[in-house]
């Protein structure tokens, strides 16, 4: 499952993030890496961009973004 396909309220663990190295290195300073939980807190009207929380740090992303993250509930 992708994070894009998650809904506001769902919570979900990042199993693989399918990025080139340079978004990969840049999603891991946020804290998005394999293992960790994060939940959504909400996303844009087209879902364009989608908010997430991991640990106590709030993220905006990009759908294309969030297509590359593959998660499981």
């Amino acid at each position: 499952m992708k994070l894009i396909e998650l809904t506001k309220g769902n919570s979900a663990e990042i199993i693989k993030i399918h990025a080139d190295k340079v978004l990969r290195d840049r999603l891991s300073s946020f804290g998005i890496m394999r293992g960790e939980k994060l939940t959504v807190r909400g996303c844009s009207l087209a879902k364009q961009t989608i908010e997430i929380e991991v640990g106590s740090t709030l993220i905006a992303l990009r759908a294309d973004e969030a297509e590359k993250i593959e998660v499981a509930k």
